[in-house]
């Protein structure tokens, strides 16, 4: 695994860090905007942005006197393909377990 991937991982493992992704995922906000739902002061989540942003999956804008931050979409794309290819083909794997397991349903009737 590249160190990419890994900045990557290690940034997601965090559940504030997971949930500013999500906030980020329906638009650009400031700080102050991040900072509102968690019980941490402004600071905090700065460092928290600052793990998001040295993995590359945010960045930092510029607007008048703020920085908004916004989610890098195609930079979450590598952590999804790595963890697919874990997976393989699930559905198709638990399709052929079912039809395995209705067999024995006709045999206990």
């Amino acid at each position: 695994m590249d160190e990419s991937l890994n900045r990557k991982f290690a940034a997601l493992a965090d559940p504030t860090r997971r949930a500013i992704l999500a906030r980020l995922a329906s638009g650009e906000a400031s700080v102050a905007e991040l900072s509102t739902p968690f019980r941490m002061s402004q600071p905090a989540i700065s460092k928290h942005l600052k793990v998001l942003e040295a993995a590359g999956l945010i960045e930092a804008g510029q607007a008048a006197k703020s920085r908004p931050r916004r989610l890098k979409r195609d930079a979450i794309v590598e952590p999804a393909k790595w963890l697919e290819t874990l997976g393989g083909d699930w559905d198709a794997k638990f399709d052929r377990l079912d039809a395995y397991l209705k067999t024995f349903d006709g045999e206990t009737k």
